[in-house]
């Protein structure tokens, strides 16, 4: 078994954190995650409704199952209902991500709910440290969905020198190995998006997840295209890394005629709603070009806790 300060934390029996995906990671696939001996999270959005967050926590819950929610920081001044009925939910973890979370992190703890925050910058991990935030992710450009312009591994390094707080890696870990890789580095954990695309738990399509299991590593692409043709709020510095698909080979890099084309942004807009995987995003990381069959999450992370743990034991060889 690999122990890390993350899993000690978390009574967990493996170092595996299920990335809260909006649109994809509900309680079902939370609950999975969590089944397998790591901490699944849920994804909330903007868009989801308190209702949504009460329905979705209460699946893994019910299971007594230790859990997580992901919040957007950018989203709650204007929603603190998502944030009222998370920690009436009581999740042993809550990710307040993309905007600052210092406004959070008080009312959390006051819950008894530990705090993670996805960092893409130093800057980020001495605002999260001045914050109270007690498990930072190192978030790197090879994550899907909206992510910064660093690479995981030399964020990663950087990070853990300017904390003694668990750092959980994430960004293009999709394997045994790259997770021990991220764990010798340092790492307390992982956190996995994309390995998870394809597991019929999510709340996803079942067309998404065949063209994520058809994708390469090559075909995705870091953008704001989407969220500007749909007039989302989202901050600048983190565009979304999706799979290529017709829409964003023509509007990507164009972002300022897009705003003028009413058209066009309609299309986005129509797509999210009728599951258009040519003109809506499917946002999916580098690592996609290894998720090639539909899978229980829960078999996903266990498989993926023993091929690390493998790695882990054949280390000593290399220093022989």
């Amino acid at each position: 078994m690999i122990r890390t300060s993350l899993t000690r934390w978390f009574d967990l029996t493996t170092p595996v954190i299920g990335a809260p995906m909006a649109g994809v990671s509900g309680g079902e696939l939370a609950a999975a995650v969590s089944r397998a001996g790591g901490l699944g999270m849920i994804g909330v959005s903007g868009s989801h409704s308190a209702q949504f967050v009460t329905e979705q926590c209460a699946i893994p819950a019910a299971e007594l199952l230790p859990f997580g929610v992901g919040l957007m920081a950018w989203v709650l001044p204007e929603r603190p209902d998502l944030l009222e009925s998370t920690i009436a939910a009581q999740p042993g973890l809550v990710s307040v991500s993309f905007g600052d979370p210092a406004p959070y992190v008080g009312p959390l703890h006051d819950a008894g709910i530990a705090v993670a925050a996805q960092v893409n910058t130093t800057a980020d991990v001495h605002h999260a440290v001045d914050a109270g935030v007690d498990v930072l992710v190192a978030q790197g450009t090879e994550a899907g969905g909206h992510t910064g312009h660093r690479a995981t591994l030399p964020l990663l390094q950087e990070v853990l020198t300017l904390t003694d707080r668990p750092v959980v890696a994430a960004g293009g870990i999709a394997t045994g190995p790259g997770m021990a890789a991220a764990l010798v580095a340092g790492a307390a954990g992982v956190w996995i998006g994309t390995p998870l695309l394809a597991c019929p738990e999510g709340l996803n399509s079942a067309a998404a997840r065949e063209r994520v299991r058809a994708a390469g590593g090559d075909a995705t692409v870091l953008t704001r295209a989407f969220d500007v043709a749909q007039g989302l709020a989202w901050p600048e510095r983190w565009p979304g890394r999706a799979l290529v698909n017709e829409f964003s080979r023509t509007w990507h890099g164009r972002e300022h005629e897009l705003r003028q084309d009413a058209a066009a942004s309609q299309r986005v807009v129509d797509a999210r709603q009728i599951d258009d995987l040519e003109q809506g995003p499917l946002y999916a990381g580098e690592s996609v070009g290894l998720v090639t069959e539909e899978r229980s999450a829960m078999d996903v992370v266990r498989d993926l806790d023993a091929a690390a743990e493998k790695a882990l034991r054949a280390v000593p060889r290399l220093l022989g």
